[in-house]
């Protein structure tokens, strides 16, 4: 029972001074320092480095609260503490009741005896996270990011905050989530975990509720389960039961408890169907007063990763309600390295971005922390399966007996506040340290022990963890791994692969077509974002990407060559600033595209791709297809269209196209298949169809073409292009255009695009035509944000495109007159 919330108004300061400010829990010091005006934003030009110094010192919070008697008249009182960032100490009235050193546990300390009737005084002292890594560093060094302050593997802080290759080093600290004091009386709900058996027509929940009881008494456990739909099932059994548990402060009960739930509502993944969600809650009560419950949310479904031998290896499928699907989304980053910013309306946006460009997974990766709780509750309602990371990344750690206790701890508290989420799918050890120790020299560089530490964790202590507490969840040691022991960890014909020699390696985009992997969970390039986006960071003169503030957001060593390495393999020279950016997210839209279309070509073989990354930390450049301020860029929206159910795409080579369409729905795809290669006025040179059925969840070839006669000179195959549609019932459902050369030597004309728009109750209407080829068009406005129903596409010409804006994603209201004055058309032909 919540006695007394201690979220809200405290006050702060830094250890080492006087003045106290006002401070906020949950927050920050960061978060408060800015609101006191004590701190520049870090984020506006190259303001984080004066920012990082301040993370050097140490900082304390402090408040009153009031305790009455009925308060004091519980059994136990405790402290809940459900996020400290992240070494604490804190006292009660004086006397230290907790020191704590990990931002990713929960802590709960008994504090009865040390609570007054009256005025409580509760104070934390939080020390440097900055001045303890470097010390522990020195004493033992360990191997880490090289992006960011070193140490990192010392601490269980989210490793991001102190910096990445698209991330800053500001490690901010604080009290990051609820504080809170709870009382209970005679006995407590210590655990409830769900196992679902489905049958046809029927679901059968066994609810396994373990007790904590301290006094003799009849009490009883309630479950009540309603549908979607308002029907309530409800059981009540005794608490008293044959399996029990002796312990010195009391008794530890277990129940099993069957609810049958016939005609069940089964959840989906998005794309596959609806997302209904039953409430569970468990009552613990006596003679009619409740002691404790817990409320849970669920979906029924099965799913789990499936692994069978076959011709190329070994599978890696997500598998639902008994059907395989192609796994499709990106890698998830902390969406903000000042904690408080975050909110459930700016992850929603996320997240519904996601549903919006077909996503059906998304990866937690490992080196930040673990989402919200509001975070899986929106995978659940949006139908996106979570691939959950632990939190440790491209680092080695050492498996110290306290080390050990603690990461077993944090991972039984994640484990049990997250497992009963339909959307989570799986989880996994630890980002890339496998892949490491076999391919980044790490056992040269460090020791068997640190090497067999590894071997320990990943694949002895958390295994263990999760096959006691989340067995019905599927683990996986390693992102990448193939058959685990470091044996070829990034094989693609086993497990999951990481793949970065497009980008870090400069190879083409066509090298994706080169690789089978099983299961693609990371590879990227990256881009600027919008010119708006870069406008909130920079001054005028700072608007040059080798100028020492663009380069200060952007992490990634060379980063901003390679973005213009490849926007030199594919465009002319951007004729300007603004050029620039808007040609950098055409090359990360174009090779991602080039991927996925490539992988879901060879639906089974592979069966997942989710690229790096969807999000940012903070304005930057970098992997991502949505940037800080949550803009999608080109890449989002080609994601949307490379992730649809129904996907019609062409693999090119010299003057041959082969035409394909991937179906993964559960529908048979009836429509035909139309073609016509054009030049760059869109005149009509030769075009063919072929009416096609494509089961589901396969992919097909359904043309094999060869143009050599009509592109027989340079010219030709500078000034012709390939259009082609999947159609269904008139409608086009999915298609593209082919250039058989760099589009930098495409002979483009002058699409002179005109576009008018309209204004209905709900939406706004563009509709554009063109007099010539356009590649990449896109839409914006000044001064304003939108999504797009659909963006940077292209438009033969004497065609016309329809594009919708919904009102509610505009950034704010505006009228029709407006938009017309603030709209924004570029193609390629602008470059």
């Amino acid at each position: 029972m919540l006695l007394v919330d201690l979220g809200g108004a405290w006050r702060m300061k830094r250890l080492d001074q006087t003045e106290w400010l006002p401070g906020t829990v949950p927050g920050s010091v960061y978060y408060d320092l800015l609101n006191a005006g004590q701190m520049p934003d870090p984020y506006y030009r190259d303001q984080e480095y004066e920012v990082l110094e301040l993370s050097k010192y140490d900082y304390e919070y402090e408040r009153t609260f009031q305790v009455d008697e009925p308060t004091l008249d519980h059994d136990r009182v405790v402290l809940l503490c459900e996020g400290v960032d992240t070494l604490a100490e804190v006292y009660l009235n004086g006397t230290l009741i907790l020191n704590a050193d990990n931002m990713h546990r929960t802590y709960e300390v008994d504090i009865k005896s040390q609570l007054i009737l009256g005025e409580n005084h509760i104070h934390v002292i939080l020390r440097s996270p900055v001045e303890y890594v470097l010390r522990k560093q020195a004493e033992r060094p360990l191997i880490g990011c090289a992006d960011a302050v070193p140490g990192i593997s010392h601490l269980r802080k989210a490793h991001s905050m102190f910096g990445w290759d698209w991330g800053p080093q500001l490690p901010d600290l604080g009290i990051w989530r609820d504080m809170t004091i709870r009382g209970y009386d005679r006995s407590r709900i210590e655990d409830v975990y769900i196992t679902q058996t489905h049958e046809p027509g029927k679901v059968s929940l066994d609810v396994r509720v373990r007790t904590d009881s301290w006094a003799e008494g009849n009490r009883e456990i309630t479950v009540r389960v309603t549908s979607p739909s308002g029907h309530v099932l409800e059981t009540q059994v005794s608490e008293q039961n044959e399996q029990s548990t002796a312990r010195a402060n009391g008794t530890l009960r277990e129940r099993h408890i069957p609810v049958e739930i016939l005609n069940p509502e089964l959840w989906w993944p998005n794309g596959l169907g609806e997302q209904p969600l039953y409430e569970v809650e468990v009552v613990l009560s006596e003679q009619g007063r409740e002691l404790d419950r817990h409320d849970l949310r669920i979906g029924l479904r099965t799913l789990t990763v499936l692994q069978e031998e076959d011709e190329w290896g070994e599978s890696f499928q997500f598998v639902v309600n008994g059907i395989p699907f192609f796994s499709m989304g990106a890698d998830y980053v902390p969406e903000d390295n000042i904690f408080p910013r975050r909110s459930r309306e700016r992850t929603e946006h996320l997240i519904r971005s996601c549903a919006e460009a077909n996503f059906n997974t998304i990866r937690v990766w490992g080196g930040g922390h673990y989402p919200e709780d509001y975070f899986y509750d929106l995978c659940d309602e949006y139908g996106i399966v979570v691939w959950q990371d632990h939190m440790y990344a491209c680092g080695v750690y050492e498996l110290t007996e306290e080390f050990k206790a603690n990461i077993t701890q944090e991972t039984i508290d994640n484990m049990k506040r997250l497992r009963h989420h339909a959307s989570l799918g799986l989880w996994c050890g630890n980002n890339e340290q496998e892949m490491a120790w076999d391919e980044w020299n790490w056992a040269e560089q460090t020791s068997l022990q640190l090497q067999a530490d590894y071997i320990k964790m990943y694949e002895v202590l958390l295994p263990e963890i999760a096959k006691e507490i989340d067995p019905n969840t599927f683990y996986w040691r390693a992102s990448p791994s193939s058959k685990g022991s470091f044996d070829k960890p990034n094989d693609e014909n086993y497990g999951d692969m990481h793949y970065w020699d497009v980008w870090h390696g400069k190879k083409p985009f066509t090298a994706y077509r080169t690789i089978y992997p099983r299961y693609m969970s990371e590879f990227g390039l990256q881009s600027f974002p919008s010119l708006k986006t870069v406008e909130t960071f920079t001054l005028p003169e700072d608007r040059n990407i080798f100028s020492y503030v663009m380069e200060s957001h952007q992490k990634n060593g060379t980063g901003n060559e390679k973005i213009l390495y490849y926007i030199g393999e594919t465009y002319r020279y951007p004729k300007d600033f603004s050029s620039l950016l808007y040609a950098s997210q055409l090359v990360q839209a174009e090779g991602m595209r080039c991927g996925v279309e490539h992988w879901r070509r060879n639906r089974g073989r592979c069966m997942g791709a989710l690229y790096w990354q969807l999000n940012d930390i903070w304005p930057v450049a970098s992997w991502s297809s949505i940037d800080y301020y949550g803009r999608w860029k080109a890449l989002q929206y080609e994601a949307k269209r490379f992730f649809a159910p129904v996907l019609a795409s062409a693999c090119e080579e010299g003057t041959r196209v082969a035409l394909h369409v991937s179906n993964e729905s559960k529908q048979t795809a009836k429509g035909k298949l139309v073609w016509t290669l054009r030049n760059a006025c869109s005149e009509v040179l030769r075009q063919g169809e072929r009416a096609a059925e494509v089961a589901p969840f396969t992919s097909v070839e359904l043309e094999q073409l060869d143009f050599a006669g009509e592109l027989d000179t340079k010219a030709k195959l500078r000034s012709t292009y390939l259009e082609y549609a999947w159609e269904e019932d008139g409608e086009i459902v999915s298609g593209g255009t082919v250039l058989f050369v760099k589009a930098k030597h495409f002979e483009f004309a002058n699409p002179n695009i005109q576009a008018v728009i309209t204004e209905a109750e709900d939406r706004f209407t563009i509709t554009l035509t063109a007099e010539a080829y356009a590649r990449f068009v896109e839409l914006d406005f000044t001064g304003l944000d939108a999504i797009f129903s659909d963006n940077y596409f292209d438009l033969s010409g004497g065609s016309k495109k329809t594009v919708t804006i919904a009102k509610s994603t505009l950034s704010r209201p505006a009228a029709l007159t407006e938009l017309q004055e603030r709209l924004t058309v570029r193609s390629v032909f602008d470059i």
